[in-house]
């Protein structure tokens, strides 16, 4: 037997709506839209590996309208898509 208990840290999983209030914060020229530059930013500023890689095929996915940029009709069909990942709080 060790010599005490060890904690570990607790693992939050974020739900849409809060990755949705996540995302928004991306938009840092604030026009509304998000870049794929913008969510790359972001998404590295998470610490996710490949975030360049995963910015362009969520933009590709939820990019209905195909302007390059999520707008706000389409930041939910990313939040969904970015869920996927698994995007905890520890």
């Amino acid at each position: 037997m060790r010599g005490g208990w060890q904690l570990r840290p607790a693992e939050l999983r974020l739900t849409d709506e809060q990755i949705e209030g996540l995302i928004r914060r991306f938009d840092a020229d604030k026009d509304g839209k998000i870049s794929r530059k913008e969510l790359r930013v972001g998404l590295k500023g998470l610490g996710l590996r490949f975030a360049g890689l995963r910015a362009g095929r969520a933009v590709r996915y939820a990019d209905a309208d195909g302007d390059g940029y999520i707008s706000d009709e389409e930041i939910n069909e990313l939040a969904k898509y970015v869920s996927k990942w698994g995007i905890s709080l520890t």
